[in-house]
């Protein structure tokens, strides 16, 4: 039954910070919540299920709130762990300058070594695509499912623009705050998640909506776009040999189904799967759909690899 979430109260939109003892009665999953200190940062991590681990690293400015629908159906049949990155959702930034995708995948590959962590495949969504990558070098993982994934570069103006914007706004302690007053509304909530061609429920669009009301989970996003440099990563496509399926919404309004297509084309163990008429939140809104590729992909590897 799909947990009931209160949209926020005019009095939560001021606060500086998501607490979880406020919030959790309403958070999808919660009973499935946990804290782990694990240098530099303290993280929230959701964990639940047996089998084979399968680790879910969502998208920048989102939570684990991505994974509502998602979550509780691969859970049924593997191990599953779903962090929320630094700086976002319920995790605490312990420093505000590993948000790279080098370094964030040095601290993931660190917290999945202290919990014990194997995990058999590593899924990822947008920006999530990009870490998931980065970890299964560092963990050895034998599989990447990227949903959506981030894998392409802005280009001409917005190439130099869009990252000068994030460090400019990341720097002034002034505009989370207000771009969390901008965001928060019901009306601009809506908007913007519309233009990603997902169609997302009320408690869906709430929950985005307290996210994006929420000054430290705005400035933790904008921190880790400041950052955001994936040259590397896109210059050693060719030689990275994990296995990976990148599935994409070919109705993605954020990122263009092509940019799958073209990474899968230069990788050499990758395929790409595409979702007609889905956008770039289609684990949200067809979770069913998406777990029972997820589900399909990772026991075909399994298979392979028993063969």
């Amino acid at each position: 039954m799909p947990m009931a979430f209160p949209p926020p109260l005019p009095a939560r939109l001021g606060a500086d910070r998501l607490d979880w003892a406020r919030e959790k009665d309403g958070w999808p999953n919660a009973a499935h919540s946990r804290f782990i200190r694990c240098r530099p940062h303290d993280w929230h991590v959701q964990e639940a299920g047996q089998g084979r681990t399968l680790l879910l690293l969502h998208g920048a400015g989102g939570a684990t709130q991505s994974w509502r629908a998602l979550f509780p159906i691969l859970a049924q049949h593997h191990h599953v762990v779903a962090p929320d990155l630094p700086g976002q959702g319920f995790s605490r930034l312990g420093t505000r300058l590993r948000l790279a995708p080098g370094p964030l995948a040095e601290d993931l590959a660190t917290l999945c070594a202290t919990e014990g962590w194997r995990p058999a495949a590593i899924i990822g969504h947008s920006a999530g695509g990009v870490l998931a990558l980065e970890l299964a070098e560092r963990l050895g993982t034998r599989q990447v499912i990227g949903l959506n994934a981030a894998l392409g570069q802005f280009e001409g103006v917005a190439g130099w623009l869009f990252p000068l914007m994030a460090k400019m706004m990341a720097l002034n302690p002034l505009i989370p705050p207000l771009l969390a007053r901008m965001a928060g509304g019901e009306a601009r909530a809506r908007e913007l998640l519309e233009s990603t061609g997902s169609t997302l429920d009320p408690l869906g669009i709430a929950l985005y909506r307290r996210l994006m009301a929420d000054k430290a989970h705005i400035d933790g996003t904008l921190a880790m776009m400041a950052q955001w440099d994936i040259r590397p990563l896109l210059a050693r496509l060719e030689a990275i040999t994990t296995d990976t399926v990148l599935m994409a919404g070919e109705a993605d309004g954020t990122v263009p189904p092509e940019v799958s297509r073209r990474a899968a084309e230069r990788m050499p163990n990758a395929r790409y799967l595409g979702f007609p008429a889905r956008g770039h939140l289609m684990h949200e809104d067809a979770a069913g759909e998406i777990a029972a590729a997820i589900l399909a992909a990772v026991a075909s590897r399994e298979a392979r690899a028993a063969s």
